[in-house]
């Protein structure tokens, strides 16, 4: 059996992930560095906060601040002061964002295809589930 390590394989893996996201996403101006896992998050649950995002996607808050930006500046989001508290901002997408939402969809379908399409459908199943039991914190994927 090959021992290769682990981390190197995942590490390897998650490069060629954001390589090929970050090529399908170039003409929506979005990268594959996490832009879309903040957008589709924002779309899901409009209204959330940056400290909600940071924590819901296990990013540094200073990613989530840069992702925010990036998002609000080209036009998928915008920030809004909360009612209840005027020192935070809620988040809402756009028209845009909610128009590129299901392109935004397919696009993480093909790339998704093209990282599992040589696995059987029972092989991915395999792979997902021992991905989870292999996740750090025990937290939800």
């Amino acid at each position: 059996m090959d021992r290769k390590p682990i981390a190197k394989l995942l590490s390897c893996m998650n490069r060629q992930i954001q390589k090929n996201l970050t090529k399908e996403l170039k003409p929506y101006q979005l990268s594959g560095g996490g832009q879309s896992s903040f957008l589709i998050e924002i779309l899901n649950r409009p209204g959330i906060n940056q400290d909600q995002l940071t924590t819901e996607l296990k990013f540094d808050k200073a990613t989530t601040a840069r992702a925010v930006k990036h998002l609000e500046n080209t036009g998928y989001i915008v920030r809004k002061i909360a009612e209840n508290d005027r020192r935070s901002y809620r988040l809402y997408p756009t028209q845009k964002g909610v128009d590129f939402h299901p392109i935004l969809l397919g696009i993480l379908e093909s790339v998704n295809n093209q990282l599992t399409r040589q696995l059987t459908q029972g092989e991915q199943e395999q792979l997902i589930s021992l991905l989870k039991k292999l996740n750090v914190d025990g937290g939800e994927i």
